[in-house]
């Protein structure tokens, strides 16, 4: 068992504190929204997570966690404190580390022992020595910095870090080693899961990673705008070259562009720190480059078939920039309103989770609605951002009944084309054969 602090409770910092406080570990976790931390100790779960509700009334009702705004507190009560902290991008794409950096200032002169702290927040390379730097000037005592990034996706966070792919530890201290090795030993199932490497290459691999993943969602994508062109359909070509074991079949699937709280900004911050470094990333600049304009592929789509917008009525399924979140941080649905509405179109919009998130957002300048087919009385199209798994099977015939002509622009591929062809809609998706 290991005491631990989590500074920060947003999506990385509560999932990471009611984990490990799954695993028999005692956690405090601090905030400085004294309003938030009240709502943490009464049970409310700030975030839509599937599965973190469950565990992390469980482990209130146990004690193994618990919320405060004390920081002073909370670092003399822990032995490892994990820096959960914001890392916004800047206007020229930079991550600002000024949280971080904040949080590290306080930290020196608050040690009295020897204490293991941990980069838990997405950095650029670097940020492990600009924090142990920080944290110096200030302290008395011997610690360390260790850079653990998390590989988390919003949807399947708590699978993730209960089962993760593998966990990076970042430093070259062997107390901090021990110490980190002992904390994820029962996440880990092999050796193999657990790599140790020095802090700015685990600072590195977290950006490549999304970068990388982001590249193969982009390169699929070209390739769908590409197929619907010269006629070929990009779920065979997706099923022939994810056949090839160098390849894998995961994230092949195209679409209208990739969004959420880590790509845009990561790839962002990538550049930006190549740029610093003396380094131009052409691959990922152009990755970047072609997924602002898939974002709005989906908008350009309802323009070529209807030409004049304005007066135009749309039902939009999909607020969140994936389905299983209520994340609308570069969703495309929000460039995809935002092009309708210049064009003069009413937009009615339904989503299971992310509604209130977007209506905080942009306001009114949409109408929400509860019900998924509701949104659909008198609109002229259906389109579809997010693939939640509630639109998979939908009542076609109440569909038809209530669009005035059955008419459907897909940004995910939800629906087969065969299926669409059977019952006579309008069927316009990406990188495959237009259904008329």
């Amino acid at each position: 068992m290991k005491k631990i602090a989590v500074i920060g409770t947003g999506y990385v910092g509560l999932v990471t504190g009611t984990c490990f406080a799954e695993t028999g570990n005692e956690v405090i976790c601090v905030d400085i929204d004294s309003d938030k931390v009240d709502l943490l100790k009464k049970g409310v779960v700030p975030i839509y997570e599937p599965h973190l509700d469950a565990i992390f009334h469980r482990n209130i009702k146990s004690n193994r966690i618990s919320f405060t705004t004390d920081l002073e507190m909370a670092v003399d009560f822990a032995e490892i404190i994990f820096l959960a902290l914001p890392t916004p991008p800047g206007e020229d794409g930079s991550a600002d580390l000024s949280y971080v950096l904040a949080v590290a200032d306080q930290l020196g002169s608050m040690m009295k022992e020897f204490k293991v702290i941990v980069d838990k927040s997405t950095v650029p390379v670097g940020t492990s020595e600009r924090v142990k730097n920080k944290i110096a000037e200030k302290a008395s005592v011997q610690f360390a910095v260790v850079s653990n990034p998390e590989f988390l996706r919003e949807g399947f966070a708590v699978d993730d870090f209960l089962n993760p792919d593998r966990v990076v530890i970042g430093t070259e201290n062997s107390r901090a080693i021990q110490i980190m090795t002992e904390l994820y030993q029962p996440f880990v199932t092999d050796d193999h899961r657990l790599i140790v490497m020095d802090e700015k290459s685990a600072e590195l691999t977290k950006y490549a990673a999304n970068a990388f993943l982001a590249t193969k969602i982009t390169f699929m994508n070209e390739v769908a705008n590409f197929c619907e062109l010269v006629g070929a359909d990009v779920d065979k070509v997706r099923l022939g070259i994810g056949s090839d074991s160098r390849i894998g079949h995961k994230f092949l699937y195209p679409g209208i562009g990739f969004g959420g709280s880590c790509f845009p900004k990561d790839v962002n911050a990538l550049v930006r720190s190549g740029n610093d470094a003396g380094y131009s990333f052409e691959v990922i600049k152009s990755v970047l480059k072609v997924n602002d304009k898939q974002k709005v592929r989906l908008y350009e789509k309802v323009k070529n078939h209807y030409n004049d917008l304005k007066g135009k009525r749309f039902a939009l399924w999909g607020l969140a920039f994936k389905p299983d979140t209520d994340d609308i941080r570069e969703a495309s649905s929000l460039y995809i309103i935002d092009e309708l509405v210049k064009a003069g179109a009413e937009v009615v919009a339904f989503d299971p989770e992310a509604m209130s998130n977007v209506k905080r957002q942009i306001g009114d300048i949409i109408t929400y609605s509860d019900n998924q087919y509701d949104v659909l009385d008198g609109c002229d199209a259906l389109l579809i951002a997010t693939e939640w798994s509630v639109f998979r099977n939908p009542d076609f015939d109440k569909m038809k009944l209530k669009l005035k002509k059955p008419v459907i622009f897909d940004g995910r591929n939800i629906f087969s084309t065969e299926q669409m062809v059977d019952l006579g809609f309008y069927y316009n998706s990406i990188g495959r054969d237009l259904i008329k």
